[in-house]
C-alpha cells in the first residue's frame, strides 16, 4: 500500500499535493519501480535517477496540454507511473502490456514516441512551432541525457532551435558525475537571480531601452562574460553560442530546487537549457554502485539487490563476437574495434581492456562510427565496427557514400539482427537485409551458428574492399564447438547444402537451419515428402549455383529469414527467377510488412512462422499446391 501514490491517477492529482509531500511521492515511486522491475525486468538505473525530475515536471507543467518529450525513453518509468499507468506498469514490456518507451498511441501524455537516441530536441522544436502556428498556449520541454546529446541529430536540432528563437526548454540530464562541491550558496543564489521573474523583466526593459547598437553589444558581452565566470560550468558557452540561455548545473535529485527552478524557467520565453546533475540508480545502492549492470539488470531480489543468475543453453552471439575479435586482433595488429556506445551489449569490453589503443567507443554516433571506420580503412587499418542492427539504419548514407562508393574494407557487424523481444518495434533489426542489399559492392552475410560467425569474421577481416556486413541475432547460438574449430575462409556468395531432397528446397539465411532441418525430417516422416535444406550464408552475392539446383524442386522453393519479407532473401530469389517464362514457385517466411509488438523473442518468432511448426506448416501448404 502506497500512501500517496495509490491516489495519483494523473498529474492533476499530483498538483493537489504540497511540495513537501512530493518527496514522499518520489520515495514511493522508487520503491514501486524497484519491486516491479525485480520480477518483470526493464531499464532500471536511468529511471531511478530521473524520479525527482519527472515528478517536478508534471507538478510544474500542465501536462498533457504542455508537452514533455523524452530522449530514448530509458528514464521515463516514473512518467508512466504518474500518468495513469501505475497498474499497467506491472506488465511493462510484455505482450499486450505497455511499452518500455513513450509511445503516442498509448497515452496522451506521451507527446512523442521514442526508442532511439538524440531525437528529442528536433521533435520538441516541431511541437513548439506547431503550437505557435496554431495560436496555442503550450509549453514544450525536451529531456535529453548527456549520452544522447552527443549525437549529431541533437546538435542539428539545437542549432535550428536556437537560430529560430523558439520557445523551448531543454533539460540536459547529466548522470555521469555528481555536483561539484564548489557550487555552493553563491552559485545557487545567482541561479535564482538569473532565472527569476524580476531579473528577466528588468533585463528585457534594459535591452528595449538601449536598443540595437554597440552599447547593447558591449553590455551583452559584459553580462555574458560575468555570468560565464560566476554561474556556469564550462560548457554553457557552447549552448549560448547556439542561441540558448544556459542555467545550471543544479542537483537534479534535489526536488525543492528543481520545482522552484522549473517554475521560474516556465515564465521565461525563448530557447533555454537547464543543466541538471542526477545519480543513475538513485535510491538503490546496488544500482548506484554499478550503473552499467543495473541499466537493465534482469530479475533480482528487491531487498538485497542480488540478481537472479541467467543460465544460457549456449554461448551468446555477442560473446562469440567478442572472443573472436580478440583472437583476430592478437594475430593481426591492424585490426581495430569500433562501437557507438554499445561496448558491453555487443561483447567488446574484454577487447577494450586488452587492446585499449585499438578500441574506439565513439559514443551514440552511428554515422560517425561508420565514417570513422572508413577513415581507419583508408589509413591502412582493418576496422571491425559493431552496431546494433536497428541503430545501423542511421548510418545508411555513410555506408553508401563513405564505405561502398570508395570500396573501403570495413567489416560491419550488425548485432541484434531480427526480432529482439521485449524492447519491441523500435529495436527490432528487421530492415537491414532489405536496405543494404540495394548498395553496389556490398557483401551481406548471416551466420547459421557460432562457428559460421567465427569463420565469417575471419573471412571479413581478409576482405580487400567494400562493406562486409555480418548480421546475427540477439541471444544464444546453436551450441556448436566453435572454439575447437580452426578458422576457415568462406568465399563470398558460397552457400552449402545440409540436406538432400528432390521435392522442395528450403533456402535459409541465418540461424534457422536446425529448425528447417527438423521441419524437413518431420515432413519426410509424416508426409513422405523430401525437402532439401540449404544454408545460404550470403544474401549478396547470392549463390546462384544453389538457386539453379533448387529450381528443379517439384513443389518450389521456400525462403526462411529473420528479416523483412519485402526486399530480403525472398526478394532476391523472386527477382532472380522472375525473368523466366516457366518460373518456379517461390514462397517466403520472414517478418511481415507490419511492426511486430513487444513480446518474448520466441513468441515473436512463432508469430512470424519462424519456428519448426511454422516452417513445417508452410511446407505442407506448398506440397498441397502441386504444380503438376
Amino acid at each position: 500500500m502506497y500512501n500517496l501514490l495509490d491516489n495519483i491517477q494523473s498529474p492533476a492529482d499530483l498538483r493537489k499535493l504540497s511540495t513537501e509531500q512530493l518527496e514522499e511521492v518520489c520515495a514511493e515511486i522508487r520503491d514501486y519501480m524497484i519491486k516491479c522491475c525485480a520480477v518483470n525486468p526493464g531499464h532500471l538505473g536511468s529511471s531511478l535517477g530521473a524520479v525527482e525530475l519527472i515528478t517536478a515536471l508534471h507538478y510544474v507543467y500542465n501536462t498533457p496540454k504542455d508537452k514533455i518529450v523524452f530522449d530514448v525513453g530509458h528514464q521515463a518509468y516514473a512518467h508512466k507511473i504518474l500518468t495513469g499507468r501505475k497498474e499497467a506498469f506491472k506488465g511493462n514490456r510484455t505482450k499486450d502490456g505497455i511499452s518500455g518507451f513513450p509511445k503516442m498511441d498509448e497515452s496522451p501524455y506521451d507527446a512523442f514516441g521514442v526508442g532511439h537516441s538524440s531525437t528529442s530536441v528536433s521533435a520538441a522544436l516541431g511541437l513548439a512551432k506547431a503550437a505557435k502556428l496554431q495560436g496555442e498556449d503550450k509549453k514544450v520541454v525536451a529531456v535529453i541525457g548527456d549520452g544522447a546529446i552527443t549525437g549529431g541529430m541533437a546538435f542539428e536540432g539545437l542549432n535550428n532551435a536556437g537560430a529560430a528563437n523558439s520557445d523551448l526548454l531543454i533539460i540536459l540530464n547529466d548522470n555521469n558525475q555528481s555536483i561539484d562541491s564548489n557550487l555552493g550558496a553563491l552559485h545557487e543564489y545567482l541561479l535564482r537571480v538569473t532565472s527569476g521573474h524580476s531579473y528577466n523583466a528588468i533585463k528585457r526593459r534594459i535591452w528595449n531601452t538601449v536598443g540595437e547598437g554597440k552599447l547593447r553589444d558591449f553590455l551583452q558581452k559584459v553580462t555574458k562574460d560575468t555570468k560565464s565566470n560566476l554561474v556556469r560550468k564550462t560548457g554553457g558557452d557552447l549552448f549560448e553560442s547556439l542561441g540558448f540561455r544556459y542555467f545550471g548545473p543544479i542537483d537534479g535529485n534535489d526536488l525543492p530546487t528543481l520545482v522552484s527552478t522549473l517554475k521560474r524557467l516556465s515564465r521565461i520565453s525563448g530557447p533555454r537549457i537547464l543543466h541538471i546533475m542526477t545519480k543513475k540508480g538513485k535510491g538503490f545502492t546496488p544500482a548506484e554502485e554499478d550503473p552499467t549492470t543495473w541499466h537493465a539488470p534482469g530479475k533480482f531480489n528487491p531487498e538485497t539487490g542480488e540478481r537472479v543468475p541467467t543460465h544460457y543453453p549456449a554461448d551468446r552471439y555477442q560473446d562469440v563476437f567478442g572472443e573472436v575479435l580478440i583472437d583476430l586482433a592478437r594475430k593481426d595488429p591492424k585490426i581495430v574495434g569500433i562501437t557507438p556506445a554499445m561496448a558491453y551489449g555487443c561483447g567488446m569490453t574484454a577487447f577494450a581492456k586488452e587492446f585499449p589503443e585499438r578500441f574506439f567507443d565513439v559514443g551514440i554516433e552511428e554515422e560517425h562510427a561508420v565514417t570513422f571506420s572508413a577513415g581507419l580503412a583508408a589509413g591502412g587499418m582493418k576496422p571491425i565496427c559493431n552496431i546494433y542492427s536497428s541503430f545501423s539504419q542511421r548510418a545508411y548514407d555513410q555506408i553508401i557514400h563513405d564505405v561502398a562508393l570508395q570500396n573501403l574494407p570495413v567489416v560491419l557487424c550488425f548485432d541484434r539482427g531480427g526480432l529482439v523481444g521485449e524492447d519491441g518495434a523500435t529495436h527490432h533489426g528487421c530492415y537491414d537485409l532489405a536496405a543494404y542489399r540495394a548498395i553496389p559492392g556490398v557483401t551481406i552475410s548471416a551466420p547459421s551458428d557460432e562457428t559460421e560467425l567465427k569463420n565469417l569474421m575471419y573471412s571479413g577481416s581478409l576482405s580487400t574492399g567494400g562493406p562486409y556486413i555480418i548480421r546475427y541475432p540477439r541471444g544464444c547460438g546453436e551450441g556448436t564447438p566453435w572454439r575447437e574449430e580452426e578458422y576457415r575462409t568462406i568465399a563470398p556468395g558460397k552457400g552449402r547444402k545440409i540436406r538432400d531432397g528432390k521435392d522442395i528446397s528450403i533456402l535459409v539465411l541465418g540461424p534457422f537451419c536446425r529448425k528447417a532441418l527438423a521441419a524437413a525430417e518431420r515432413l519426410s516422416k509424416e508426409k513422405g515428402i523430401e525437402a532439401a535444406v540449404y544454408d545460404m550464408r550470403f544474401l549478396k552475392p547470392i549463390d546462384t549455383t544453389i538457386l539453379e539446383e533448387a529450381a528443379s524442386s517439384r513443389y518450389g522453393l521456400l525462403t526462411v529469414e529473420e528479416g523483412s519479407i519485402k526486399g530480403g532473401l525472398y526478394g532476391e530469389v523472386t527477382e532472380y527467377f522472375a525473368p523466366r517464362k516457366n518460373s518456379i514457385p517461390v514462397h517466403g517466411i520472414g517478418i511481415p510488412d507490419r511492426f511486430i509488438t513487444q513480446d518474448r523473442q520466441s513468441a515473436q518468432r512463432k508469430e512470424c512462422g519462424l519456428d519448426e511448426d511454422g516452417i513445417y506448416d508452410h511446407l505442407v501448404i506448398m506440397a498441397s499446391e502441386d504444380p503438376q
